[in-house]
């Protein structure tokens, strides 16, 4: 069984991935086989960024409806 493995894992894996792609070193047969297990990590890694939306939103829940509020780089930053 495969250990659960986290999102920044998922996505430097992706990223090797891309690189290796471009590089054109590849095979074809290795190409398609990166291309897959990519298409894989990807979706992997857009699953766990809806999963952490939902989250959000239920945090942000106020009187019992979603409140989406645009964040501005100013209130993220510590001052």
């Amino acid at each position: 069984m495969k250990d659960k493995q986290s999102f920044e894992d998922d996505l430097k894996k992706l990223q090797k991935i891309v690189e290796e792609l471009g590089s054109g070193k590849l095979t074809l047969m290795d190409s398609l086989k990166k291309y897959e297990e990519g298409v894989k990590l990807a979706q992997i890694c857009s699953a766990s960024l809806n999963d952490a939306q939902r989250k959000v939103e239920v945090l942000m829940k106020k009187d019992g409806k979603a409140s989406l509020e645009k964040f501005s780089e100013e209130e993220g930053e510590e001052k």
